[in-house]
């Protein structure tokens, strides 16, 4: 969508109500969060005021949700992005969760009782992810995926990169955050999301979680300011026409699901320098329970993810796009 074509909406039920109508300069999440700390307040404060019901236009909820990119019309950004790409930070942590240790244990397994680097990972996050306020925790395992260009909203799609065979969801909650002028990173709220990995890669060998990771993503389409990080339930599906080839069950996240608090995820995240860059945005993702690799096949172009969690807004839906192929390595000339 052309940028002078963006819009910022405040949804309420199924109507969206246009804010950059009302305030031009707000085109996007991150100039209303700088209009709202000049102001003191936060995001949701500035734009909860009732006047803006009354002033702003008001748009159908549902057909945008309908619309992919490209449609006539507009269609649904990721609800929070940054004006240069290359200052937004999309990270995460993994082995967060209390069930998400089975899956990524049995990738990594060996023929020996030895316990798994995975499983001694988690066990830390069991004795030291929850501390008491004001004190330090263990430190979680974490990853970085890329900048802002790797961001897809709703109905987009996931790429499946030419150079590997196959591409997988985790369904997860991301928290967004944008560093003040103060240097003190201030979290806007939370989205569902899709981390997009590449498993079939990661069981090769463990130490290529790293490159696994350094895939598209989407978040969306809602960016939610009022909702608890505490118990958070969801399902993903997954399907291949109007047939559902994976079908996850209930999908448990939230603090009383985790190994590890909020404050201590986030502690470790923003304890770096480099990540209290102020007017930096971050997109963290916070794990997941159960993911579909090793209970269906390879992911075919087209395949529809469906990724739902009660409270945080309607469905996020993606599709899968396979790059095809190609075997010439990157050359790099003399500069």
């Amino acid at each position: 969508m052309p940028k002078d074509d963006r819009r910022v909406g405040l949804i309420d039920g199924y109507t969206v109500f246009d804010l950059t109508g009302f305030n031009p300069e707000w085109d996007c999440v991150y100039n209303v969060f700088l209009d709202a700390r000049q102001a003191g307040k936060t995001i949701e404060q500035h734009v909860s005021d009732s006047h803006f019901r009354s002033k702003a236009a008001a748009l159908n909820y549902g057909e945008l949700l309908c619309r992919k990119p490209g449609d006539p019309g507009g269609w649904l950004l990721p609800p929070i992005d940054h004006p240069d790409p290359a200052h937004c930070l999309i990270t995460g942590t993994g082995l967060t969760h209390l069930g998400s240790t089975s899956q990524r244990d049995s990738m990594h397994k060996v023929e020996d009782a030895q316990k798994t680097d995975s499983q001694k990972m988690f066990e830390m996050g069991l004795k030291g992810g929850k501390p008491e306020p004001g004190v330090r925790g263990i430190q979680p395992e974490c990853f970085y995926k890329g900048s802002g260009v790797i961001l897809r909203g709703h109905n987009d799609f996931l790429d499946i990169p030419s150079f590997t065979d196959d591409g997988g969801e985790e369904p997860e909650v991301v928290g967004c955050y944008i560093i003040g002028d103060d240097g003190i990173p201030y979290r806007l709220g939370f989205a569902i999301a899709d981390e997009w990995s590449d498993h079939a890669t990661e069981r090769v060998n463990y130490l290529w979680l790293a490159p696994s990771k350094l895939r598209t993503c989407a978040v969306g389409p809602e960016l939610i300011t009022d909702q608890s990080f505490r118990d958070i339930r969801g399902v993903c599906r997954i399907y291949r026409g109007d047939q559902v080839i994976y079908d996850s069950g209930e999908l448990l996240t939230g603090e009383e699901n985790m190994s590890h608090s909020l404050a201590n995820l986030e502690d470790h995240h923003f304890k770096y320098p480099q990540f209290r860059i102020p007017g930096d945005m971050h997109i963290h993702f916070f794990g997941t329970m159960k993911l579909s690799f090793g209970s269906r096949g390879t992911l075919q172009d087209g395949d529809r993810i469906e990724i739902e969690f009660q409270g945080m807004g309607e469905p996020l839906i993606n599709y899968v796009q396979r790059v095809p192929p190609d075997p010439n390595p990157v050359i790099v000339r003399k500069g």
